[in-house]
């Protein structure tokens, strides 16, 4: 199995460690003052201190114009609904509320968009059958 690796700036550790570590639930690796590590979902984000990219909502999907660039990640749909009921009762600003799209189409999934304390933007998707992750 590949890991994906990922690195982007934040602005605040601490504010970091609260958020992808006790919002997300995802485990602390290495770190150090101006850097930290966690397991996002089985794949590595490393964090640093600096400037956040800019983002604009220039991405069409759907009815949507979504954030770019984001990053996110692909769960089976109990963890997407588990996490999107632990986002709403932590009252997690959405840029895009937990909703399905493309139903009964090839693809359907549930996704959710909102940003972390930077203002680095994510989606999390969610498939009832994995399989249709790549479906066309």
């Amino acid at each position: 199995m590949s890991v994906f690796h990922l690195a982007f700036n934040v602005t605040d550790l601490d504010q970091t460690r609260a958020f992808y570590g006790d919002l997300l639930g995802c485990a602390e690796g290495r770190s150090t003052e101006t850097w930290v590590d966690y397991n996002f979902f089985g794949h590595q984000l490393s964090l640093h201190l600096g400037t956040p990219f800019e983002t604009r909502a220039t991405g069409k999907v759907g009815d949507h114009m979504v954030l770019m660039p984001h990053l996110g990640v692909v769960l089976p749909m109990n963890e997407w609904q588990a996490l999107a009921d632990r986002l709403t009762a932590a009252d997690v600003a959405f840029t895009i509320p937990p909703t399905l799209r493309f139903a009964g189409q090839a693809g359907e999934q549930s996704t959710m968009f909102f940003c972390d304390p930077s203002g680095n933007p994510i989606e999390i998707k969610g498939f009832a059958d994995m399989a249709g992750v790549f479906a066309k």
